[in-house]
């Protein structure tokens, strides 16, 4: 996902102040990075823009979730460079976020053409390194520097994948409590100085969570919002390489959510998407003298049970945003299933305003693939919650993501997986071509399968989803839904519907909609079952206010979407 601004935005200043452009690539948390980069710039009298000819200074956001992601992280960043070189030379090109953090010793030497790299702990720091990035570019200029050279951004994806094979997995990622070591919290901060050298400052270990106070302008819709609860993650699953990158979870304080949540409501938004890692570890890092190694259901419950009366909790935070006052959907996004709670299907069942719609990664379901995977969850205990959350929270709508082609899978643990995709009939589903990170366990694995393979299981995986999705959208025909009306549908919209991301894999192919789209003008929204980005939508014919609430009658449907009319 690619955001740019398209607001300019500056407070009066009695010189040219600063004019920053900002490309932000990965997540809804990287997102929300952008965010309060933006808004710390804004603050400090610096003018965004979205011509990177008229910039001072760009900032590419990065993404190093997967290859393909860490492949696009590179490519924004010396298209970047190549433009200042043909428009802008005096222009500092900035790379923030993911990359940097997984990088940070290497990525100097690989990209010369950057001035500045800085780290998550550096986002509402962002003025003042875009000041000194700003003039180590002046200097550069008057020394020989290396223009960006074509056919550079093969070369450099494929070299940090050697860099990453170099380095050993660190020793408490050996242990099996991975995240439970008091070592695996502490952090290093790394900065350089030296004007001939690009400024570096990325904290190794980062620790940074915004509050409310934090600065931030945003970049979604004025009708929904992203609002990062905790960032960082204890979990071990051994193809995943963002606890490294993004720290251990750490929680923000209840009320310092709820302040933001309030002033949300108030500027108008009708969907607030609660995000971080693993919401449903929400909380639990708050508690006196907390440990680390409570990632297994059973420790999980555990300590769950232990908390005093009135501890914070994600069932204790969703509890409070219910009880604000107005009209607006609370969507819980990111949930592990080690970590659901009999209280948190009791707290959504009874909760009004939280949406029915469960954001659950699985990743596989056969036994000896979790087992390898380091999912800390059983066949089983995946089969018995998934039945506990449809019974206890009626007309809930079940979204997960799988791997397929994970070292080790075999034919028969494949064909596990799709006799649980086709018994389950999820209302919401995501498919991962397995990407072999370097550096994390998964990685190191004998059994890698080659991409043919993973490419053929994720083709049979989407069809078999594919059938199911069309008859949960046919089962939909003649009822009234609810629906937050987004805008007016565009042609690439009603013409395609392919919408991927990096977390949640490709949801969906290339399809041929339905003719009676093609032949109006329609309004696009979502219903309660669909997350902004990754799901599917309604396609309404009628006039309605944009960004509101309303309730239409679904009349069709397409594979993944529907089809409505104003009640």
């Amino acid at each position: 996902m690619t955001k740019k601004i398209s607001k300019d935005q500056a407070p009066p200043a009695t010189q040219s102040p600063l004019r920053v452009g900002l490309i932000s690539l990965g997540c809804a948390k990287n997102l929300v990075d952008a965010e309060i980069m933006l808004g710390s710039l804004l603050k400090n009298g610096v003018e965004i823009t979205n011509d990177p000819a008229q910039a001072d200074a760009v900032i590419v956001n990065t993404c190093s979730f997967i290859d393909s992601a860490q492949e696009e992280s590179v490519n924004a960043i010396l298209e970047s460079a190549e433009i200042r070189e043909a428009k802008n030379r005096g222009q500092s090109l900035i790379v923030s976020g993911c990359l940097p953090q997984r990088f940070r010793e290497d990525l100097p030497k690989l990209l010369p053409e950057v001035d500045a790299f800085m780290g998550i702990d550096q986002v509402a720091h962002v003025s003042e390194i875009v000041k000194q990035a700003v003039a180590h570019r002046a200097g550069q200029l008057d020394r020989d520097r290396r223009a960006p050279a074509k056919g550079l951004k093969e070369k450099i994806a494929g070299r940090l994948g050697e860099i990453e094979k170099t380095k050993p997995v660190s020793g408490h990622e050996q242990e099996e409590a991975i995240r439970g070591t008091e070592k695996f919290g502490k952090t290093k901060t790394i900065v350089t100085a030296d004007v001939s050298q690009p400024l570096l400052e990325v904290h190794s270990r980062p620790t940074f969570i915004p509050d409310f106070g934090t600065p931030r302008f945003r970049l979604t819709p004025r009708h929904f919002a992203y609002l990062k609860i905790a960032e960082g993650c204890n979990h071990p699953c051994s193809f995943c390489i963002i606890p490294r990158m993004r720290g251990s979870h750490r929680s923000r304080l209840q009320q310092d959510i709820v302040a933001e949540a309030k002033a949300l409501i108030a500027d108008g938004v009708k969907e607030i998407n609660l995000i971080s890692q693993d919401s449903t570890y929400y909380g639990l890092d708050l508690r006196p003298n907390h440990s680390r190694a409570i990632s297994s259901p059973e420790k999980f419950t555990a300590a769950a049970k232990a908390l005093d009366a009135g501890a914070t909790t994600i069932c204790s935070l969703l509890r409070e945003l219910n009880s604000l006052e107005g009209d607006f959907w609370v969507r819980l996004l990111y949930t592990h299933p080690a970590h659901w709670t009999d209280e948190l299907i009791e707290t959504i069942a009874s909760c009004k305003k939280v949406a029915r719609y469960v954001d659950m990664p699985l990743q596989h379901i056969h036994e000896n693939m979790l087992e390898r995977m380091r999912r800390e969850t059983s066949q089983q205990y995946i089969v018995d919650l998934i039945g506990k959350i449809r019974a206890g929270i009626p007309g809930i709508a079940l979204r997960t993501t799988f791997i397929v082609g994970f070292p080790g899978e075999t034919e028969k643990s494949f064909e596990t997986l799709l006799d649980f995709i086709r018994e389950t009939r999820f209302e919401r589903l995501g498919i991962f071509a397995y990407s072999k990170e370097d550096g994390t366990r998964a990685g190191a694995m004998t059994g890698q399968i080659s991409d043919r393979v993973k490419q053929s299981r994720r083709e049979r995986a989407m069809a078999a989803q594919h059938k199911i999705a069309r008859e949960i959208s046919a089962s939909f025909a003649g009822h009234e839904i609810k629906v937050l009306v987004e805008g007016v549908a565009d042609a690439k919209q009603i013409q395609c519907a392919n919408v991927s991301s990096w977390e949640h894999g490709l949801v969906r192919e290339h399809e041929s909609q339905n003719s009676k789209l093609k032949a109006q003008n329609y309004l696009v929204a979502r219903g309660e079952a669909d997350a902004p980005d990754i799901d599917g939508r309604v396609y309404i014919r009628g006039k309605l206010p944009i960004g509101r609430f309303a309730r239409v009658k679904v009349i069709g449907h397409t594979d993944y979407d529907l089809i409505a009319e104003a009640v």
